[in-house]
């Protein structure tokens, strides 16, 4: 029976173009994605943007437009990049389109039913950039200056409908103590057990003073805000509320959340008391990722450090999708912070030409030169069976560092495989071998050892770097199409195979001038 799998982007704000932190967050969901459909799973990748509240009409009032044609034109610019960055996304959300209109009244149609949303008023501080109110000595600690952003909060008075959230924190603090891969990592979830364990209030979900919105079913004065309205785009894309809940019924509860983790709260807790509101089964899994800063400082426009679309696309312009694709996976362990520099992105580069793409003209040139095939193994050596086994090992290696989100070791796991290759061919000096008819049999287990190492090595990187990877089978004579990782990586390269010299696979960085 093949598993199913479901995972989600955060809705991204079309306020302004993405950035490298939206290009992160995708890529990294787009290769777990590639992988689970690799592994056979029935897999299902929702993306999107989350297109109401006050910061989206505070930016359409600074542009002298209105909020639909901001968002109509900024959501187009993430629609194009995703598609010329390769994401392979099933579905695009928006909670602009009807069938999440019609899926959030549902939902709060449901909750007021339950009794679980109530009338009442609030005055507070209120964070814009976040859409959080903020308590009185969170604020007074922030010097009422927003803990994220750090702009001014704004002091907010008027009617609102709450979710008594209040209700359900202790339930979902009992979840999360009981179910220690919940949330990660695990320096995340001691932060949300932390916060729970000080108490919640009541979450504000309407605005009367908003149009630009949901409106609330029971009262059109005021428009659902944000929380309930972007967390429930997760079942409202499965048709949850709809005529055809089919995909819903196949997909929920979601596998994985993957958010950046300064939404973490909001995933964390207000979206599981929601959908124990509901009645409904929580997701498996809420991984937050660190941010990303440049040069070791905060990314800004003005200091010139900024990674933005136009940076994105000169690069992968220059070096490839895939190159930059290993580069932000492999920069740190997921789940921390990261730090972009020209140095590390040039090494990431000078590591996939060095390591993987050498590991495969050498072992290209080397078979066709000396054997024109792939010959069969002869004389074993220790050395010989400790890069077999490092093979053998490589495909449960995979699916552990897949099944705990840690897309670092996803990365560095393959290139580690061809530096023993290459460390590999090193050591046992074929083209000396050559030059010996008494050492042919110890020539064909080098070469044939050599050989497997590197095929393993592409078909590992599938996922991550699935043009290169594929392209680099495809100098080996392999077609990976309709297979998936476990019968490519069983299968192995056949005694008897053909192979010819090859290519470069990756662009090495520019010399700096």
């Amino acid at each position: 029976m093949t598993d199913r799998f479901y995972l989600t982007t955060p809705i991204y704000y079309p306020n302004a173009e993405p950035h490298v932190g939206h290009v992160y967050t995708t890529m990294a969901a787009d290769t777990i994605a590639r992988y689970h459909r690799l592994a056979g799973d029935d897999t299902f990748f929702l993306t999107g943007t989350d297109e109401h509240g006050i910061k989206m009409v505070k930016t359409a009032v600074e542009q002298g437009i209105e909020p639909t044609v901001l968002v109509d034109r900024v959501v187009a610019v993430f629609q194009e990049v995703w598609k010329e960055l390769k994401i392979s996304n099933d579905d695009f959300i928006r909670t602009t389109q009807p069938r999440h209109k019609i899926g959030v009244q549902k939902i709060v149609e449901k909750l007021l039913a339950s009794g679980d949303i109530y009338l009442g008023s609030y005055e507070g501080w209120y964070d814009e950039g976040q859409e959080e109110f903020v308590t009185e000595t969170a604020a007074k600690d922030q010097q009422y200056k927003s803990a994220i952003s750090g702009r001014p909060l704004v002091r907010y008075k008027e009617g609102s409908y709450f979710f008594r959230l209040s209700k359900y924190a202790p339930a979902v603090l009992k979840y999360i103590r009981e179910h220690d891969d919940f949330v990660l990592p695990a320096t995340r979830r001691n932060e949300v057990i932390s916060k729970l364990e000080q108490g919640v209030e009541d979450l504000s979900i309407s605005r009367a003073s908003l149009k630009w919105g949901i409106p609330m079913p029971n009262d059109p004065k005021h428009v659902v805000y944000v929380w309930i309205d972007a967390l429930s785009n997760y079942i409202t894309a499965l048709g949850y509320g709809s005529n055809d809940q089919s995909l819903f019924d196949k997909y929920w509860p979601v596998n994985l959340h993957l958010i950046g983790k300064e939404i973490l709260w909001f995933h964390a807790v207000y979206w599981p008391a929601m959908l124990m509101s509901l009645g409904l089964p929580l997701p498996r899994r809420i991984f937050a990722h660190g941010w990303w800063t440049a040069d070791g400082r905060k990314m800004s426009k003005s200091m010139g450090n900024f990674i933005g679309l136009e940076k994105i696309r000169e690069l992968a312009a220059r070096y490839g999708i895939d190159s930059l694709r290993y580069y932000l996976l492999r920069a740190a362990p997921f789940g921390h912070d990261l730090d972009w520099t020209e140095a590390d992105f040039n090494k990431s580069l000078n590591e996939l030409a060095n390591v993987v793409g050498n590991c495969l003209n050498r072992m290209l040139n080397m078979v066709s030169k000396y054997r024109g095939s792939l010959p069969a193994l002869g004389a074993m050596e220790d050395l010989d069976r400790n890069v077999l086994s490092q093979i053998r090992g490589l495909g449960p290696k995979l699916a552990h560092a897949y099944a705990n989100c840690e897309l670092q070791q996803c990365a560095l796991l393959p290139v580690e495989l061809a530096r023993a290759a290459n460390g590999f061919i090193d050591a046992t000096a074929p083209f000396k071998l050559a030059k010996d008819p008494q050492q042919a049999s110890r020539l064909d287990t080098v070469l044939h050892v050599a050989a497997q190492a590197i095929y393993a090595t592409l078909v590992g990187l599938l996922p991550l770097m699935p043009e290169k990877a594929e392209a680099g089978l495809r100098q080996l004579g392999c077609d990976p199409t309709g297979k998936t990782i476990q019968q490519l990586l069983d299968a192995g390269l056949a005694v008897g195979h053909p192979i010819a010299a090859g290519q470069p696979l990756f662009v090495k960085p520019e010399a700096p001038k």
